[in-house]
């Protein structure tokens, strides 16, 4: 899978993009970067301190500018932020910039895989299934658009996800090479 291009994974919190992305990256040996840490990594701040401070649009700012950078280098897999796909530039960046995965997962899977998490501004200010299922309104819509490959994440290993991944990808780069 030489030629493959950059992976790009989106979804909405909890879906596992991190995890995924690292063993997608060691699976293709490929370099890993999520956005998140990213950002984090160049304010010297974590993303709760970055929304306190500047405010979601401020955070929103920020992340535009790490997937600029981020989508100009190859051979990757980019794991973004949940956010990522709300400004038509990223959305159009990422299409642009490599084989966008997004990776499903239901409003009932997130509450469990992100129930003890603080580290999400986002879920502190509220009914947390709630502001979830406002979330994946309008985001859905807009991963579903903006991805080349739909994977469920729910009650999946990541492994087994992973291997999806690289199975589909394979079908699109050569679908008549690629084993079912």
């Amino acid at each position: 899978m030489q030629d493959l291009p950059n992976l790009i994974l989106v979804g909405p919190m909890g879906a596992g993009k991190s995890t995924i992305g690292r063993l997608l990256a060691a699976e293709l040996s490929r370099d890993f970067q999520d956005s998140d840490h990213e950002i984090q990594a160049r304010c010297g701040a974590d993303i709760p301190w970055i929304f306190d401070v500047e405010g979601e649009s401020g955070f929103r700012q920020r992340e535009a500018q790490v997937i600029e950078a981020l989508t100009e280098r190859e051979g990757v897999v980019i794991a973004t932020g949940g956010g990522a796909v709300l400004r038509e530039d990223n959305r159009r960046r990422l299409r642009e910039r490599g084989t966008v995965i997004y990776l499903f997962t239901t409003v009932e899977q997130q509450l469990k895989r992100v129930a003890k998490d603080r580290n999400r501004p986002l879920l502190q200010r509220g009914d947390r299934e709630q502001l979830l299922r406002d979330m994946f309104a309008l985001r859905d819509p807009l991963y579903r658009a903006t991805a080349d490959v739909v994977v469920r994440t729910d009650r999946r290993s990541p492994r087994a996800v992973v291997n999806e991944i690289v199975r589909r990808v394979e079908r699109l780069i050569d679908p008549l090479q690629a084993k079912a």
